[in-house]
């Protein structure tokens, strides 16, 4: 798969895949790779230092993505009978994980690699478009596959939250344009986990965050975490 690709909106809400106008159409990293350094090299030297520490095994899952994995203190009973690598570092982005990407994912050995990353779109001034997100999300997609070619690539869905609800249908595009890309990409699978956190009036549930109405709460990670394990159980088992 050739990360030089781009994300065209057939109609509302649901994109397809269109081949690479032009040669300019590549990821460059380079316009992300000095705030990113800044902002996270002692964050990648400690995940370095604790690599030697995770015990090689067939069974082992890499989770690879912003805060919702990092505050998963439960991640290891939640995935049972997998064995979960957590490689999340909170508030990061989908240009964050490319820019590191070779050195979250090459020193691993797994059966599957997880994804979950939903800080490209916050409000902020500097949102990427879902174009940009899907094609980031392509690149590290790309780095699986130069390390471990047959590993499934998961890549769950941003979730929806009362915190960024205004943004929510940016955030929907975005989503979309991922699934999509799973959708026309061989051994990548989209979770699709909206649905589990909407009420009767498809508004974000409160009872399934913490305080800041952003992060989940253990009730959340439960539902959560059950969705992506029965991704991972239809995919894994057929194998």
């Amino acid at each position: 798969m050739n990360p030089r690709i781009f994300l065209t909106l057939a109609t509302a809400g649901v994109f397809v895949f269109a081949p690479p106008a032009t040669a300019d159409d590549t990821i460059d990293l380079e316009k992300y790779r000095a705030e990113t350094t800044e902002k996270w090299e002692v964050e990648m030297k400690e995940f370095d230092a604790a690599n030697g520490a995770v015990a090689p095994s067939d069974n082992n899952i890499l989770f690879v993505g912003s805060s919702s994995f990092r505050l998963w203190e439960d991640m290891a009973t939640d995935m049972i009978p997998y064995q979960t690598i957590n490689r999340g570092f909170g508030g990061s982005k989908w240009s964050d994980l490319a820019v590191y990407a070779d050195r979250l994912i090459t020193p691993h050995k797994f059966r599957a690699i997880v994804f979950f990353v939903a800080n490209d779109i916050g409000g902020k001034g500097e949102d990427k478009s879902p174009e940009e997100v899907a094609a980031l999300a392509s690149y590290a997609l790309e780095r699986v596959r130069a390390h471990n070619p047959d590993a499934p690539a998961f890549f769950i869905a941003t979730t929806p939250t009362e915190k960024r609800w205004d943004l929510w249908p940016q955030i929907k595009q975005a989503n979309s344009a991922v699934r999509a890309m799973c959708a026309e990409t061989e051994n990548a699978w989209f979770i699709a986990t909206e649905s589990i956190f909407f009420d009767a009036d498809s508004k974000p549930r409160p009872e399934f965050f913490v305080d800041d109405k952003l992060h989940m709460n253990r009730q959340g990670y439960v539902r959560w975490a059950a969705a992506i394990k029965s991704h991972l159980d239809t995919v894994l088992n057929e194998r």
